[in-house]
C-alpha cells in the first residue's frame, strides 16, 4: 500500500530515505459515533418483553398480532403465516409497557426517565399521542379500549381518555387499604358487555370493584370466595352475559355471576398444586366441548408460572378437558439460563384458533381439529427468535458457483441450544434449523405428560453450541438427500451409512458442523434442508469438542478435543480419515517406548519434517482450528501458547510455534485470501501471523479486559475485536493502527462480519436480539487516521426499527459533511517516488474514483420516476388569467436561453467568475508544470470532478481540453496515480468523444488530437511495463508456493 511506504527526500531520488508522518494541528474533538459503522437494525425480536400481544381482526379471516419488542411495535399477519408486515416508528419515548388495539390503531403505553404516556400507530406510523395528565408519574401496566372511554391501569390509579379526540378526561383513584400506603393496589381491569361506562377493577386486596368512569364513583365491590386468595390475576368476561371470570394468586379460579354477585363455577380448588393464571380466554365459535366437541363453553387459561395451557369445558360443573404441555419453554428455574412462561392466550373472535405468547420470544398459534375431533390443538405458525442470549454468531460463505449470495444468511446460536438462520434480506425466511421432530420424542418418552418445571423440550436439543464452521461448495440445497433421515446416528464406521453415502455422491451433503459445551461429540447440519444431519464425530481420545473446521472443499471435518487430539472425517461417509498427530504403528511404539526409555537411540521420524509420527499433540485444548486454501496444510492452536502446523496428508507435524512462556492462545481466525491468521492471546493481544512465512507481522494491542471474540473484515485488511471492557475495536493491517473503536452500554460476547463487507453482526451479554451495522466505507470515504482510547465514545445499539441507523442513499446526501469531518487536522506530506522504476497508486480513497466511473448510473438511479403532477382542477377562487401570459413569456425565454446556450453544454459564464479548476489550469498550462492543477483536482468530490470535466471549453482551438491531456500525461510520465488518471481519462472521453471526433476530421495534426496521440503513447509504455512486473511476481510466487 503507498500510506506505508516511506517516502524519499528530493525528486531525484538521491539522499537517505525518512519515514513519513503525520503531524496535525491542534487537537481533534472526539466523534459521537463510530467512523466505520453505523447501526442498522435488530433482528432475532418477537415477543422478549413480559408485555401481552394485542390483538386485531380485519374482515372475516384475517387477523393482526401486535408485540412489543422494546421501545418499537411489530405487528404480524396471521393470514400470512405471522409474516412481518409493520415495525411502528419513531420509537416510544420510553419501554412499551401495554399494548391495545382499536378500529385499525394501535396503542401503546411506555414508560422512561420519569415520564408516561400513550402513542397512537396506525400501520406503522405514530399518527397522535394521548394527552398526558399532570398526574400521570406512573407506568400504565393496562389499556382498555371500550365505547367511547380509553383507561389507562396504573399501580394506585386509573387514568381515563375521550377515544374521540383524545384527550384527557379524568383520574380514578381508589381507595387505599387502611391508613398504610401501598406501591401497588391495583392489577387487573376489564369491562362487561351491556355495562355501561363501566369497569371492573381487579385488586391486590383479592377484591373486585365496579367503577363508573363517566361519573368517576364507585359503584360496587365484589368479595373474594375467601381471605386467603391473594391479589386477582385475571379478569376476563364470558361470552354469556353477567359471567366473568376472575383468577387469583393462590391458583383459584372462579366464573362469577356480576349482575347477581354470585359464584356460578369454582374451578382449580381441589388440586393439590396449583399454578398462577394470568391469561383468560373463551371460544366464541360455539365448538369444542362436549364429549363430540359440539358443544359450546371452551375456556383456556395460562400464566407465567407454566409453560402449558389448560383447556377447559365448562358445562356441567366444568373439568379440565386437555393441557396443552410445552406449548412455550417453561419460566427460569434455579441456575437456568433460559426464559419462558405464557404472558397470554387468546381465542380468536369466531375461530377454532388459539394464539399464544411467551416470554420465551415466541407467538404461535394453535387450531383444533373438527374431524377427527381433538381436545388438544396442534401448531399452526409459528414465529420465535432465540429465548437466551446468543453466543456464537457465523455469516455463511459464498457458495462456488455464486447461487448463495454473500451476506444474505447469519447463522446464530445461543443458550437456548438452537441454532438459527437469519435472513438480512427477507425477514419472513428466517428458520430455525431442525434438530428432529422433538415434540414427538417427548410424547414417547412422556416427558409431555407430566406438569412441572421441568417438561420442557429444551433437554432433548443438542448442548450448547460453542464453535461454528461451514463450507457450501458440497451443498446439495433443498434438494439433497437425507438417506434414512436419522439425525445424528453416530460415525458411520460400522458401514450402516453405506447407502446414504452412495446417495450423497449424486446431491451433496452437510455443509455445516458444530461444537457443543461439555459433548464429546460434533453434529452435523444440512443447510439447504435446514436440517440436523446424519453424523455426530466423536473426538478420538474421549474429550469435549473445543473447535471444529470444514476444509474449503467441503469433504472433511476436523474436531479439536479439550485433551488435545484432532480427528479427520469425511463428511460423505462419516468416516475417520486422520488423525493429528497421526497414530504409530506397533512398531513404531515400540520404538518409542524403547527410545524414551533410554534404551536405545532410534530415530523414529519420517519425511523432511523435525517431528515424527505421533508426536506434537497439544497438551491443552486445541481452541482453534482451520485448512488452509490448498488443502496442504492444517493449522491448530492450543491453551498450551503453541501454535502447530500439520500435514494435510499424513498428519505429521510440519513446525509449530511455542509461545507457552508469553501467553496462552484462546482463538483462531484465517483469513484465506491473503494466507493471514490472527490469534488471540491470553495476555490481551491479537496477533497476526503470515503463514507462508510463519512470521508475527502484526501485534495489536489496547483491549482492556478478556477478548470474547474476534474477526477479520472481508477484505482482510481490518481485524475487529470485541471484549470485556464493553468496547469494540478495529486495527488496520497495513498500518497497525488502532482506527476505530465504539463503547456499548451492553458487553458484546460475538461478532461477525459479513462476507460482502456489509455488515457487521453483534450479540450482546443481555438481550436475545442480534445487531446489524452498516459498514459506512462502502458508501463514502472513512478517515483512517490513528485514535486513542481518551477518543472511545459510547454508541447506541441498533435497535428493532432501524431508527438511527444510516445507509447508501443517507450518505450520498452529506458526502461533503463526511469528507470535511474526515482528517480535520491532519496533514499528510506528499509522498515522493523512492524510485523512477516504481508506479505508484494513488492515495484517494478508492470510493471517490469509482463512484466518479458510475456517477452517471447513480443519478440515473436516483433521478424520480415521474414529474410532479399539477392540480387537476384548480380552485374557483383562483384566476389564472394574469398568470398565463407571463408563464408563456417565461417558456419562450427559457427557449431562447436554452439555443444560445445549445453548444456550451454544462458551461458557466465566461464572463462571470471562473473557477479554480479552470484557473489552475490555465496557469499550469504556461509552465507545463501541472502539481497545482492536479492537487486541486484530486482534492475535488466525485461530483465536482465531473461537473469540472463537463465545463471544459469544447470550442476551436480546443485550447481547455488539450491542456486537460497534457496534465494527465505528466502524471504518467512521472509514474504517479496510475489508477485515478485511468478514471480521469475515461470520464473526459467518456464526455468529450464527440469533441475529439470532430478535431481528428477537422484537424488530423492539432493540438487536441497530438495531446491525445502522447497519451496513448506513454499509456502503452506503462501498461506494457506493468504487464511484465505482475507476471514476474505472479511466477516468483507461484515458484515459492511449490517449494
Amino acid at each position: 500500500m503507498p500510506s506505508a511506504l516511506p517516502s524519499a527526500g528530493p525528486p531525484d531520488c538521491s539522499g537517505p530515505i525518512v519515514k513519513r508522518r503525520k503531524t496535525a494541528n491542534g487537537n481533534t474533538a472526539p466523534s459521537s459515533a463510530s467512523r466505520i459503522f453505523t447501526p442498522f437494525r435488530t433482528v432475532g425480536l418477537v415477543s422478549p418483553t413480559p408485555v401481552p400481544f394485542s390483538s386485531i381482526s380485519l374482515g372475516k379471516t384475517t387477523f393482526q398480532i401486535t408485540t412489543s419488542v422494546g421501545r418499537c411495535l411489530q405487528t404480524y399477519d396471521l393470514r400470512r403465516g405471522l409474516n412481518l408486515v409493520f415495525l411502528t416508528r419513531p420509537q416510544t419515548e420510553g419501554d412499551v409497557t401495554a399494548i391495545a388495539s382499536w378500529k385499525g390503531r394501535v396503542f401503546a403505553a411506555w414508560s422512561g426517565d420519569g415520564k408516561s404516556g400513550v402513542s397512537v400507530f396506525k400501520r406503522g406510523r405514530r399518527i397522535d399521542e394521548l394527552e398526558a395528565p399532570d398526574d400521570l408519574d406512573e407506568p400504565i401496566h393496562q389499556v382498555l379500549i371500550f365505547g367511547s372511554w380509553i383507561v389507562g391501569c396504573c399501580s394506585t390509579k386509573i387514568a381515563v381518555w375521550k377515544s374521540a379526540g383524545y384527550e384527557y378526561y379524568t383520574t380514578l383513584m381508589p381507595p387505599r387499604p387502611g391508613r398504610r400506603i401501598a406501591n401497588k393496589i391495583l392489577s387487573r381491569i376489564c369491562n362487561v358487555p351491556t355495562f355501561l361506562n363501566k369497569i371492573f377493577v381487579g385488586r391486590d386486596d383479592s377484591s373486585v370493584e365496579v367503577w363508573n368512569v363517566s361519573t368517576g364513583k364507585l359503584i360496587y365491590t365484589i368479595l373474594p370466595p375467601s381471605s386467603d386468595c391473594g391479589s386477582v390475576t385475571a379478569l376476563q368476561p364470558a361470552p354469556a352475559l353477567f359471567l366473568l371470570a376472575i383468577a387469583y394468586a393462590n391458583g383459584l379460579l372462579i366464573i362469577h355471576d356480576v349482575q347477581a354477585d354470585k359464584m356460578i363455577i369454582e374451578l382449580n380448588s381441589g388440586q393439590l398444586q396449583k399454578s398462577r393464571i394470568d391469561s383468560i380466554s373463551f371460544r366464541t365459535d360455539g365448538l369444542g366441548a362436549g364429549v363430540d366437541g359440539r358443544r359450546a363453553g371452551v375456556m383456556a387459561t395460562a400464566g407465567t408460572g407454566s409453560g402449558d395451557v389448560t383447556l377447559w369445558d365448562l358445562n356441567d360443573g366444568g373439568r379440565i378437558m386437555g393441557v396443552l404441555r410445552g406449548a412455550h419453554n417453561p419460566p427460569l428455574v434455579v441456575g437456568g439460563r433460559v426464559s419462558g412462561g405464557i404472558s397470554k392466550v387468546e381465542f380468536l373472535p369466531g375461530q377454532p384458533i388459539i394464539v399464544t405468547s411467551g416470554l420465551d420470544n415466541a407467538i404461535k398459534s394453535w387450531i383444533f381439529d373438527e374431524t377427527p375431533y381433538s381436545a388438544i390443538p396442534h401448531i399452526l405458525h409459528s414465529r420465535s427468535g432465540h429465548a437466551a442470549p446468543v453466543k456464537k454468531l457465523h455469516f455463511l460463505p459464498v457458495n462456488s458457483d455464486g447461487a448463495d449470495a454473500g451476506g444474505k444468511w447469519l447463522l446464530s446460536a445461543g443458550g437456548d441450544r438452537s441454532l438459527w438462520a437469519w435472513s438480512l434480506r427477507r425477514d419472513g425466511q428466517s428458520t430455525e434449523l431442525s434438530q428432529g421432530n422433538v415434540r414427538k420424542k417427548a410424547r414417547k418418552i412422556g416427558l409431555l405428560g407430566t406438569a412441572g418445571q421441568d417438561a420442557t423440550l429444551e433437554v432433548l436439543k443438542a448442548p450448547e453450541i460453542t464453535c461454528i464452521a461451514t463450507s457450501l461448495n458440497r451443498d446439495g440445497g433443498i434438494g439433497t438427500k437425507t438417506g434414512s433421515g436419522k439425525v445424528w446416528a453416530g460415525n458411520a464406521g460400522d458401514g450402516k451409512g453405506a447407502g446414504d453415502t452412495s446417495i450423497s455422491a449424486t446431491t451433496g451433503w452437510e455443509s455445516v458442523i458444530t461444537g457443543h459445551r461439555d459433548d464429546r461429540f460434533a453434529r452435523t447440519w444440512f443447510w439447504g434442508r435446514k436440517k440436523a444431519g446424519r453424523w455426530a464425530f466423536e473426538t478420538g481420545d474421549g474429550g469435549e469438542v473445543t473447535s471444529v473446521a470444514i476444509s474449503p472443499c467441503g469433504t472433511f471435518a476436523l474436531v479439536g478435543s479439550s485433551l488435545g487430539s484432532i480427528s479427520m472425517f469425511n463428511l460423505q461417509s462419516g468416516l475417520l480419515r486422520q488423525r493429528f498427530p497421526t497414530r504409530l504403528t506397533p512398531a513404531q511404539a515400540k520404538r518409542a517406548k524403547l527410545q524414551k526409555a533410554g534404551d536405545a537411540v532410534i530415530d523414529i521420524s519420517h519425511g523432511p519434517g523435525r517431528f515424527g509420527p505421533g508426536e506434537g499433540k497439544h497438551s491443552n485444548p486445541v481452541s482453534g482450528l482451520v485448512v488452509d486454501g490448498l488443502n496442504k496444510i492444517v493449522i491448530s492452536c492450543g491453551l498450551d501458547g503453541k501454535l502447530k502446523f500439520w500435514d494435510f496428508e499424513t498428519g505429521l507435524l510440519v513446525d509449530e510455534i511455542n509461545w507457552s512462556s508469553a501467553a496462552s492462545i484462546t482463538g483462531l481466525r484465517y483469513h484465506r485470501p491473503s494466507d493471514l491468521i490472527a490469534l488471540s492471546c491470553g495476555d490481551l493481544k491479537i496477533r497476526v501471523i503470515d503463514i507462508e512465512t510463519k512470521k508475527v507481522i502484526r501485534e495489536l494491542r489496547g483491549c482492556a479486559g478478556d477478548i470474547h471474540d474476534f474477526c477479520f473484515s472481508n477484505d482482510g485488511r481490518w481485524v475487529i475485536a470485541a471484549s470485556a471492557d464493553s468496547v469494540i475495536r478495529v486495527w488496520d493491517l497495513p498500518t497497525g493502527h488502532l482506527i476505530d473503536a465504539i463503547r456499548l452500554q451492553n458487553t458484546c460476547t460475538a461478532l461477525a462480519f459479513s462476507e460482502t463487507g456489509e455488515f457487521l453482526a453483534t450479540a450482546h451479554v443481555e438481550g436475545v436480539g442480534i445487531n446489524i451495522w452498516n459498514n459506512r466505507t462502502l458508501f463514502t470515504h472513512v478517515p483512517t487516521r490513528r485514535i486513542t482510547e481518551a477518543e472511545i465514545v459510547e454508541v447506541t445499539a441498533p435497535v428493532a426499527s432501524g431508527e438511527g441507523g444510516r445507509d447508501l442513499i443517507d450518505a450520498a446526501f452529506d458526502e461533503d459533511t463526511n469528507q470535511n469531518n474526515g482528517d480535520v487536522g491532519v496533514v499528510v506530506s506528499s509522498m515522493e517516488q523512492l524510485s523512477k522504476d516504481i508506479m505508484t497508486l494513488s492515495l484517494v480513497p478508492k470510493s471517490r474514483w469509482q463512484t466518479l466511473l458510475h456517477l452517471d448510473l447513480i443519478k440515473q438511479r436516483n433521478k424520480p420516476k415521474e414529474p410532479p403532477k399539477a392540480p387537476e382542477k384548480a380552485p374557483f377562487f383562483l384566476s389564472l388569467t394574469g398568470n398565463t401570459s407571463a408563464n408563456e413569456n417565461d417558456a419562450g425565454n427559457a427557449l431562447q436561453i436554452t439555443t444560445a446556450e445549445k453548444s456550451r453544454v454544462m458551461k458557466v459564464d465566461r464572463l462571470g467568475s471562473e473557477s479554480e479548476f479552470t484557473i489552475l489550469l490555465r496557469e499550469d498550462s504556461k509552465t507545463r508544470d501541472y502539481t497545482s492543477f492536479l492537487t486541486h483536482l484530486k482534492s475535488l468530490s466525485p461530483s465536482t470532478t465531473d461537473l469540472e470535466i463537463r465545463s471544459l471549453d469544447p470550442l476551436k482551438p480546443y485550447t481547455e481540453p488539450t491542456h486537460f491531456v497534457h496534465a494527465l500525461t505528466s502524471l504518467l510520465q512521472r509514474k504517479q496515480d496510475y489508477e485515478l488518471v485511468q478514471a480521469w481519462m475515461s470520464v473526459f472521453l467518456r464526455i468529450h468523444g464527440e469533441v475529439v471526433a470532430v478535431a481528428a476530421k477537422e484537424d488530423g495534426a492539432g493540438q487536441l488530437v497530438s495531446a491525445l496521440r502522447e497519451w496513448r503513447t506513454e499509456q502503452m509504455r506503462e501498461g506494457e511495463r506493468l504487464g511484465e512486473l505482475v507476471g514476474t511476481v505472479v511466477g516468483i510466487l507461484g515458484f515459492l508456493r511449490g517449494v
